[in-house]
């Protein structure tokens, strides 16, 4: 998994509140168990028509967002089923965080898991942010998750509160089998041992 320290990119405005996660990655595309290849259909029946064609007033698809890092969006993001596609095809697309007021308890895990910083702040700031994210590819905002801080295009800085444990596992590029890899010299030891002591298990 990518570490995540710092990052510096265009923040894309969407202000819908209960974004959910069929909206985010629709029932369809739910086959596959593979992390990458899922960007393309994120948002998928907000981007595209029924012929498949872009919508053009769909964020994503305005040029000054198409390489949007972060997403600011509105309040109770990634509720719904919990599916762990969801922040794959978020990752996939290139965003690595989402900022909102909230957000739903399962996604909100799975996208420490998965390499995404969710960012949850109060109301009024995360205003400030979609403001500032209007502004186009021009005003990128600035996260420092050493510092836990998001600092607007203008320079206006708040701060956010993040879990210790998933703040060190997402610093260090850590998800589930690389937080159990940092302990393969103590598993082998207790494998060789157990294998000695047992030798008919």
């Amino acid at each position: 998994m990518d570490k995540f320290e710092t990052l510096t990119g265009i923040a894309a405005p969407m202000p819908m509140v209960n974004v959910d996660t069929d909206m985010i990655i629709p029932k369809q595309f739910l086959k596959t168990i593979k992390r990458s290849g899922l960007g393309v259909n994120l948002f998928d029946e907000m981007r595209y028509d029924r012929e498949g064609n872009e919508i053009e007033d769909f964020v994503l698809n305005q040029s000054q967002y198409r390489k949007a890092e972060i997403l600011v969006a509105g309040d109770n993001f990634g509720c719904g089923s919990s599916r762990e596609h969801a922040p794959w095809a978020i990752k996939d697309f290139g965003i690595r965080c989402v900022i909102a007021p909230s957000f739903a308890d399962i996604f909100y895990n799975n996208c420490f898991k998965n390499g995404i910083l969710p960012i949850a702040l109060p109301q009024e700031q995360v205003d400030v942010l979609m403001k500032d994210a209007e502004k186009g590819e021009n005003a990128r905002q600035t996260i420092d998750l050493e510092a836990q801080t998001v600092t607007t295009s203008d320079g206006e800085v708040f701060s956010f509160e993040v879990d210790p444990f998933k703040k060190h596992c997402l610093m260090n590029g850590l998800d589930d089998i690389g937080l159990t890899m940092e302990k393969a010299d103590s598993i082998a030891s207790f494998e060789a041992k157990a294998s000695a002591e047992r030798p008919w298990v």
